[in-house]
């Protein structure tokens, strides 16, 4: 009895001191010609992995690439329990993740979905398919993460959201989209076709795995409810969280080990 405990403790004490790791790099973008900046987060056991699937993790307006690390303490405990990479990269200030008709210095659509992608493919140890990449976000990053997954089918495999803007519509004044898309007024057409409700033509059954989540309390939870139920109406599957909450870090402290829990399912079905 004595050893069993002596080896259950060793075990807990192994367990206890895993750490993922946690380092910052820059990613130069051609299309916006500057130096980007991402928290990388991969295992504690990444030096001797083989390839490994990749999950990036999107910021909210107004924030950056360091949000999740100092806001949601402990979600990168993930990458050792799960076995994956988390990209956050900085996706600007309010950049919405667009390639902005607007403001051509703004092109965070052409550098998330691919000139980062490709910089971590050649960096790190990374599954180099679909089948090993996932995107999901809070906020301006959950309608970013759905966004760039329905429109890069081919590079993204699974994607999620958390309080995302999933329609901008209703939200004209809000958040600088303005000035990178221009009026809603004055731009109508850019607007309807540029939000996330109104991309699911580009959806089939199961061409995407998908998981939305956003609080009962949060002013963005009306255009998420729209959402699913116009995902039910397609017959898209798809999982949908909601529970008491509003647009706050502590409930996307939360949420975010859902969205990563389902991310490596995916990656486990898929291979």
């Amino acid at each position: 009895m004595k050893r069993i405990f002596t080896f259950l403790i060793g075990v807990l004490v192994f367990f206890s001191t895993r750490a993922a790791i946690v380092d910052t790099i820059q990613v130069y973008s051609p299309s916006m010609q500057k130096n980007i900046k991402a928290v990388i987060v991969t295992s504690d056991n990444y030096a001797s992995a083989k390839e490994l699937p990749v999950v990036y993790l999107l910021h909210g307006y107004s924030g950056n690439h360091l949000d999740w690390i100092n806001k949601a303490k402990g979600f990168e405990k993930a990458a050792d329990q799960l076995n994956l990479i988390i990209v956050c990269p900085d996706g600007g200030y309010s950049s919405w993740y667009w390639d902005s008709p607007v403001d051509p210095t703004s092109k965070y659509e052409t550098f998330v979905s691919g000139e980062l992608v490709k910089a971590i493919d050649t960096k790190y140890k990374t599954i180099k398919d679909r089948k090993g990449r996932a995107i999901t976000g809070l906020s301006m990053g959950g309608h970013g993460a759905l966004y760039l997954a329905f429109r890069h089918q081919d590079v993204f495999g699974a994607c999620g959201s958390m309080s995302g803007g999933v329609d901008i519509r209703p939200f004209p004044n809000n958040w600088d989209m303005a000035k990178r898309m221009g009026t809603y007024a004055e731009q109508p057409d850019r607007w309807e076709k540029n939000t996330v409700i109104n991309m699911l033509n580009l959806l089939t059954p199961n061409s995407l795995a998908i998981i939305i989540d956003c609080g009962s309390e949060d002013f963005f939870f009306k255009v998420n409810e729209n959402l699913h139920q116009q995902l039910l109406y397609r017959n898209i599957p798809h999982d949908y969280i909601s529970r008491p909450g509003g647009h706050t870090w502590p409930y996307w402290t939360n949420a975010v080990k859902f969205q990563l829990l389902f991310m490596s399912n995916y990656f486990n079905s898929a291979k």
